[in-house]
């Protein structure tokens, strides 16, 4: 039983924290995206991603409906999110010693990466 609420616990937070990410986008628009994407020589269309790793995964992670999936296409979104904005700043340390200027989205990364390898647990409307 507490591997399985460990894993719903981590399905939870994980799904819920990106997926505020998502909201916001959802209520203040991703047109700022163009730029970092047209400059990285990518199709500026692939910015509707962004709804797809930080509102449907999130909330498919929570129900643990394809969870696996959902979390996979977390992790995906947050590579994106390090290429393409935070870049110059992978290994960059905050100037006041708090640690990595990333640590929140390489946080979103390895958490996602391990429930994508772990699964969802018993708590979930699937096991996939």
């Amino acid at each position: 039983m507490n591997e399985n609420t460990g894993k719903l616990i981590l399905r939870v937070v994980l799904g819920l924290l990106v997926l505020l990410h998502g909201i916001s986008k959802l209520r203040n628009g991703i047109g700022w995206l163009d730029g970092a994407l047209a400059n990285a020589g990518l199709p500026v269309y692939l910015k509707y991603g962004v709804y797809v790793g930080e509102v449907l995964a999130p909330l498919a992670v929570i129900a643990g409906w394809y969870a696996r999936i959902g979390a996979w296409l977390i992790a995906v979104n947050m590579l994106f999110a390090i290429g393409l904005v935070h870049g110059a700043e992978l290994f960059e340390l905050e100037p006041q010693g708090g640690g990595l200027k990333l640590e929140l989205q390489y946080m979103y990364f390895f958490t996602a990466t391990a429930l994508a390898l772990i699964g969802p647990g018993r708590h979930a409307v699937n096991q996939k």
